[in-house]
C-alpha cells in the first residue's frame, strides 16, 4: 500500500476524531452510576410508578415531568443525557397525604427521564420516559 499525502491526512484525521470522541464523558454511565450510587446495586421493579412526560418538546429549556409513587419515601428524576444527570429529589414523609410531584426541567438534547422510587419497605421501583428535544435547553 502506498502512503500518499492524501491518505495520511485522511489517517490523521480519522485518528483525531476517534481519539476527541473518545475523550468525552459518556452521560448514560454517569447516570448507570448514580442510579447504582443511589440503590446501592439494588435490584429494581418497575409498575409501581407512573412518569408523565411529553413525547416530544418543542424547547429544552422546561419540559414538564410528573410521577405519581404510591407508597415511595423518596424519588429521584434522572435524565441521562444531561451533564449532570441528578435532576431533582422528592422526599415524602409518613403523612404525606399524596406521593406525587410535577416540575420542569431542563433537558440538553433529546434523552431518557429515569424516575427511581425508594419505596417505604426499602425496594426501588423504576419509570423511564423517552423525550425528543428540538432545541436543546443547555446551551443547545
Amino acid at each position: 500500500m502506498e502512503m500518499t499525502r492524501r491518505k495520511l491526512l485522511a489517517l490523521g484525521s480519522g485518528t483525531f476524531v476517534l481519539a476527541t470522541l473518545s475523550s468525552l464523558p459518556a452521560f448514560a454511565t454517569l447516570t448507570d452510576d448514580a442510579i447504582a450510587a443511589l440503590t446501592g446495586g439494588a435490584d429494581m421493579g418497575e409498575g409501581a410508578i407512573t412518569l408523565t412526560a411529553p413525547e416530544i418538546a418543542e424547547n429544552g429549556n422546561t419540559v414538564p415531568i410528573a410521577f405519581d409513587a404510591p407508597g415511595a419515601a423518596e424519588v429521584t428524576l434522572f435524565a441521562d443525557g444531561n451533564p449532570v444527570p441528578n435532576v431533582a429529589t422528592f422526599k415524602f414523609g409518613p403523612l404525606s397525604a399524596s406521593r406525587s410531584a410535577s416540575t420542569r426541567i431542563r433537558l440538553a438534547t433529546t434523552q431518557n427521564v429515569v424516575a427511581i422510587a425508594k419505596m417505604e419497605d426499602g425496594s426501588f421501583q423504576m419509570a423511564k420516559a423517552n423525550v425528543k428535544v428540538t432545541i436543546g435547553g443547555c446551551g443547545g
